[in-house]
């Protein structure tokens, strides 16, 4: 069976999330929101559609007032959301809030989007053990949801039982993170630059080439216009040579002295004596 290819029908951009995504509104609740209101609007960001970065709502003074209260869990339950993975959630489900289906699900896209950054063709094995699935079916039907939802954008293999994606939602990333990320960007320069200097030598063979072939090119029509001067010479001297041969063998004219019979030279005779 080929790749299943799902394609939506009104055009979608990931990049659209770093502009125009639902978040502000919970942004700007935070900083009026104290206390008990803070963590309602953490139970409410977790459950809102759209809604799949969460850094900048962490870093408000009054849900940081949450790390260290009463609230803890409902902190470290939105940081789950922000940098953490289904799996981390099954396994020390006793720190966190207990999620609903919604947020199981969100949690569970964003899961995706994580594996997605650490390969391109992630194997259904790998996605059934984290994500905490029984069968194929639900996976894929998950998967499809989250590529609906703008979480990753790519394709189904059934046959090879793996996930193609082309490109995934970026999560938020802690501060520890940034040195790595440095790190990576540092690469990407320096393999952009690799392929400047290769394409640059390319330019210049090319160059080099198209330079040799011109002068080749010069060298052939030179010859070409040569031979066509020389050849243009050698017609004429044979045609002035052969108008000079005709002449010098043309048959002679008959002189006009030459001695003619008279008519009647026959109706005399000559007497022997």
């Amino acid at each position: 069976m080929n790749p299943m290819s799902v394609d939506r029908d009104e055009p979608s951009s990931l990049s659209s999330f770093s502009t125009n995504h639902p978040l502000e509104q919970f942004v700007l609740l935070a900083k009026g929101a104290k206390g008990f209101a803070c963590a309602e609007l953490i139970k409410q960001v977790l459950e809102a559609p759209g809604v799949h970065v969460f850094g900048e709502l962490l870093e408000m003074p009054n849900i940081k007032e949450l790390e260290t209260g009463p609230y803890a869990t409902h902190y470290k339950t939105l940081n789950l959301f922000a940098y953490g993975t289904y799996k981390e959630y099954l396994e020390n489900k006793s720190e966190y809030l207990e999620l609903t289906p919604v947020q199981c699900k969100k949690l569970q896209h964003l899961t995706i989007a994580t594996l997605a950054t650490q390969e391109k063709c992630i194997p259904y094995s790998v996605l059934l053990k984290e994500l905490d699935i029984k069968n194929v079916r639900d996976l894929e039907d998950l998967i499809i949801e989250a590529i609906y939802a703008d979480i990753i954008h790519g394709k189904l293999d059934q046959e090879c039982k793996r996930v193609e994606v082309d490109v995934a939602l970026g999560r938020d990333a802690r501060l520890e993170d940034a040195s790595g990320i440095a790190d990576v960007l540092a690469d990407w320069c320096n393999a952009c630059e690799a392929v400047l200097s290769s394409v640059d030598r390319h330019i210049q063979r090319a160059n080099l080439h198209k330079q040799k072939a011109l002068r080749h090119q010069q060298g052939i029509e030179q010859e070409i216009s040569y031979i066509k001067k020389t050849l243009k010479t050698q017609a004429e001297n044979d045609e002035s040579g052969a108008g000079g041969g005709s002449e010098s063998h043309s048959a002679p004219k008959k002189s006009s002295g030459k001695s003619k019979t008279p008519r009647n030279a026959s109706k005399f005779w000559h007497k022997n004596t």
